[in-house]
């Protein structure tokens, strides 16, 4: 079997990687990140929105490029490789691909074009601090048919949600849960927002009486639960592939710099203790790359893919961080300093492990899903 890209896969990787690149050297990264607004690059967004590549999973119909989940993928491996400022990942994962599935015909010609064409940024608020994904505790109450919804709760750790145009909100009903579609400058949402050690932006999101009308409920009634597995399930495989971006740049600087650095005349590579740590990292990858490739394409094809994302999401946090602390201890003294890029993929890495649960949160969710399905 050929598992090669096709040749229009290639296209768009190339195109996101050349386009990240170029926008994202060290010093551009800094200023945005001494800023005093939230780490993001309009002009950057811009041309991602020009380039077609917001919209790689949007339908055509809607100005998209009608691609799949292993495209998505694709560029978000690019992302983390560059650590680029931009929501990508809150918008066409969390945000467009639950709209392009779930979302009625109003609502996706309402959102979808613009997103496309990178002048509307979504995410998605489905994180609350004591509750599973699953089981929101914010509440939505019914006001009428016609004057819709009464939204009430605070939802954690939102990503991007100081920049988004729209965010779906995962709520309570008496129905069970459901997800609404939520104006950022809607009356009764305030947004605080968090400190990360990445810099990537978070917010704590309060909502306090927010009214939404009818048309800001996605999907059927009694599909809550189902949009809200359709969103962890894929933003957690999406995730999986930013790591591997990170990992696979921590290690390249890595292994460049210590053909470089010399001790005792000889290059620091040359030393086993060095080169063993570099062949574990380098394993680790790997592992990181076949796991995460596998869930994208399984998402891709409509494939159940619920433990292949569990495993996957175990390795890219146990293994992420494995790389990226050799990538930070090989490089010395250097390696911590927070304006040397090698620095930026670890905390990129430590993120990652923990948004939307570590390690042992997935290992729990696979093996309740292998005693589900022996029982």
């Amino acid at each position: 079997m050929n598992f090669a890209y096709t040749d229009e896969q290639q296209a768009i990787f190339d195109l996101a990687g050349q386009i990240l690149s170029e926008a994202t050297p060290p010093a551009r990264l800094l200023e945005i990140e001494n800023s005093s607004g939230p780490r993001f690059d309009p002009d950057l967004w811009k041309k991602l929105g020009e380039a077609g590549l917001v919209g790689v999973a949007i339908p055509e119909q809607y100005g998209g490029g009608g691609c799949g989940f292993v495209e998505v993928a694709g560029i978000m491996e690019q992302i983390g490789r560059t650590t680029a400022p931009i929501p990508f990942f809150e918008t066409a994962v969390l945000g467009a691909m639950a709209v392009c599935e779930f979302g009625s015909e109003a609502q996706k010609n309402a959102i979808l074009p613009a997103v496309a064409e990178g002048k509307r940024i979504l995410t998605a608020a489905i994180v609350e601090a004591e509750a599973p994904v699953e089981r929101p505790v914010a509440t939505a109450r019914r006001l009428s048919s016609e004057e819709g919804w009464r939204l009430d709760g605070v939802k954690a750790f939102v990503p991007a949600a100081e920049i988004a145009d729209q965010i779906l909100v995962s709520a309570s009903t008496e129905e069970g849960p459901a997800l609404f579609i939520v104006d950022r400058a809607a009356p009764g949402v305030v947004l605080e927002a968090l400190s990360t050690t990445s810099r990537m932006p978070e917010s704590m999101m309060t909502l306090d009486g927010v009214v939404v009308g009818p048309d800001a409920y996605l999907g059927q009634p009694g599909q809550g639960q189902d949009m809200i597995a359709f969103i962890d399930l894929r933003a957690n495989a999406a995730l999986c592939n930013l790591a591997l971006g990170v990992c696979e740049a921590a290690l390249e600087m890595t292994a460049e710099y210590s053909k470089t650095r010399k001790q005792f005349d000889q290059p620091i590579a040359m030393f086993q203790a060095v080169s063993h740590r570099e062949a574990d990292a380098y394993v680790d990858t790997q592992a990181i790359r076949l796991t995460a490739l596998e869930v994208a394409w399984l998402i891709s094809v409509g494939r159940d893919a619920q433990q292949e994302v569990a495993m996957a999401k175990h390795f890219a946090s146990e293994a992420g961080y494995r790389v990226t602390f050799s990538a930070q201890h090989i490089h010395g003294g250097i390696g911590v300093d927070r304006e040397y890029p090698v620095h930026r993929y670890y905390v990129y890495a430590r993120h990652l492990e923990l948004t939307l649960g570590g390690s042992s949160h997935h290992l729990r969710r696979l093996g309740k899903l292998i005693a589900n399905e022996a029982a």
